[in-house]
């Protein structure tokens, strides 16, 4: 397995469009996931000068994408984290192999500050997140116009 980051000022690298990653994404969030219209938004506001993030990618061959993740810089500090990891997907044939774990460390060396994410509480991965260090603070409430 190989991996790969992708900085979000650097743009779009060669082998992995914007419309690789938002498919692959699409497809192995499974039931966890969003429509390809919002992951693609995410893949924007990483590759938008003003805004920023970064991306990790497992991969296998030239450009097989196995895993994948996005993390969004949030433009603020102190009061919320700086990052927040908005998708990471792992192809159910490499699942249990660590490429997840890997993603995971990956984003936390590379991001710059605090780093924040949603899991559903019937996530399987939500283990991961715990044994690499993120704890459950608050109870999230959102209105929704």
């Amino acid at each position: 397995m190989n991996y790969l980051l992708i900085e979000g000022n650097a743009g779009p690298h060669p082998n992995f469009s914007k419309e690789k990653i938002a498919s692959f994404l699409f497809k192995h969030l499974e039931q966890y996931g969003d429509p390809i219209d919002e992951i693609s938004a995410c893949l924007d506001y990483v590759f938008n000068p003003a805004k920023g993030g970064f991306i990790a990618i497992a991969y296998r061959g030239e450009n097989e994408i196995m895993g994948a993740t996005i993390v969004n810089e949030t433009g603020m500090s102190g009061y919320i984290p700086e990052n927040i990891l908005v998708y990471i997907a792992v192809d159910a044939q490499t699942r249990g192999m660590g490429v997840g774990k890997t993603l995971m460390e990956m984003a936390i060396k590379h991001a710059k500050g605090n780093m924040a994410l949603h899991v559903e509480a019937d996530n399987p991965a939500k283990h991961l997140y715990e044994k690499l260090g993120f704890t459950n603070k608050y109870l999230e409430m959102r209105f929704e116009k």
